[in-house]
């Protein structure tokens, strides 16, 4: 079987390592057309993992393939909360005229944007009609997020079938054996934290598998370790939100100083405003001091 020339471009995507996708992509020579259009959509996502949506808005236009315009969608979607209702409208707009089912990027780049939403119903709708590997684990993490842990363990098992050894694939059962909270919680969540560290021993130790190696800990209550694993992680990226918000919950578990939570939530406040934790987070805020001001009010 010939070697696949994308296989390290699209591993270091998946596993978080964005940096170095764009980098071997764009080294890469010799590649047929569809190699070529699969490495321009794992640059372009890359990019947009890394928040440099300009690039994207920038290099793709109208004439541009439909799988590229489809990550311009995301693209828009991201840059600017003033942008989502009009980018949503455009989704819909396509979804009713009729999808292309072999156009899956546009399915999987659809669905992030409805999951991003937090509608979940409406994401499970557009990938009904995937069935990439990528439209399981999106699937997969979906179920998660409704607690429907029956049906994600159906999802883990069609990518087992489907290619076991995918990076997807571990990635999509460790993150449903964070979600097993039975009396095997705890061997589940340990069998998570191997595939995590698995994956960084056979390539580098990113962000997200940080994160997933901490969430493992967390949950075992060894907060210690999960501060090491954070720590690690937030050298990699000082302003990436699931490290940030980790390591406010980490802090707080093991009574740190107010004003070590109060910077992590500052960062995180200044790089991702519109994050679903931070909008959360000053909804309650607002609500205490309102409640706090009702009852100086009524104190004689």
């Amino acid at each position: 079987m010939a070697s696949d020339p994308l296989f390290e471009v699209r591993n270091a995507f998946f596993i978080g390592n964005y940096q170095h996708s764009i980098t071997e992509g764009q080294k890469l020579k010799g590649l047929n057309q569809e190699q070529k259009l699969e490495r321009d959509l794992l640059l372009y996502r890359s990019y947009v993992a890394q928040r440099k949506y300009g690039i994207v808005l920038d290099e793709v236009s109208s004439v541009s393939p439909d799988e590229l315009q489809a990550v311009r969608l995301l693209a828009e979607y991201l840059s600017s909360p003033a942008n989502k209702a009009a980018v949503i409208k455009k989704v819909e707009t396509k979804l009713t005229a009729g999808v292309d089912v072999s156009n899956d990027v546009f399915l999987i780049m659809a669905a992030s944007i409805y999951y991003l939403e937090m509608q979940y119903d409406q994401t499970l709708r557009v990938l009904n009609q995937s069935d990439s590997l990528e439209g399981h684990a999106l699937r997969v993490q979906t179920l998660l997020a409704m607690s429907r842990l029956d049906l994600a363990k159906k999802e883990v098992k069609a990518m087992q079938e489907k290619d076991d050894d995918a990076t997807l694939t571990q990635l999509a059962l460790a993150w449903f054996n964070m979600g097993v909270v039975s009396h095997l919680g705890g061997e589940k969540y340990q069998d998570a934290y191997y595939i995590f560290q698995e994956m960084a021993d056979k390539t580098t130790a990113t962000p997200l598998l940080l994160n997933g190696q901490a969430a493992c800990y967390i949950h075992q209550g060894k907060y210690d370790d999960a501060e090491t694993s954070l720590q690690e992680a937030i050298a990699k990226d000082s302003n990436n939100a699931e490290t940030l918000i980790n390591l406010i919950v980490v802090s707080q578990h093991l009574q740190k100083p107010s004003e070590v939570c109060n910077r992590y939530m500052t960062t995180l406040k200044d790089s991702h405003p519109n994050h679903a934790f931070v909008k959360d987070y000053i909804t309650k805020e607002n609500e205490f001091q309102k409640l706090a001001q009702q009852l100086q009010l009524v104190q004689p």
